[in-house]
């Protein structure tokens, strides 16, 4: 039931996180604010394929 997704800075575009979301109840993206480690601060980091 549970996918694993991958989440992508918004501001470098790099993937940095991956997750696992429960696609039946969550059915929009996921849009997390998190620690950036190429920015070196925190940004909005959202759901991709």
């Amino acid at each position: 039931m549970r996918e694993i997704i991958t989440m992508q800075c918004t501001e470098c575009k790099r993937k940095n996180y991956s997750q696992t979301k429960n696609k039946k109840t969550n059915t929009e993206r996921l849009e997390l604010k998190k620690f950036c480690a190429f920015c070196r601060k925190h940004q909005v980091h959202r759901e991709i394929k």
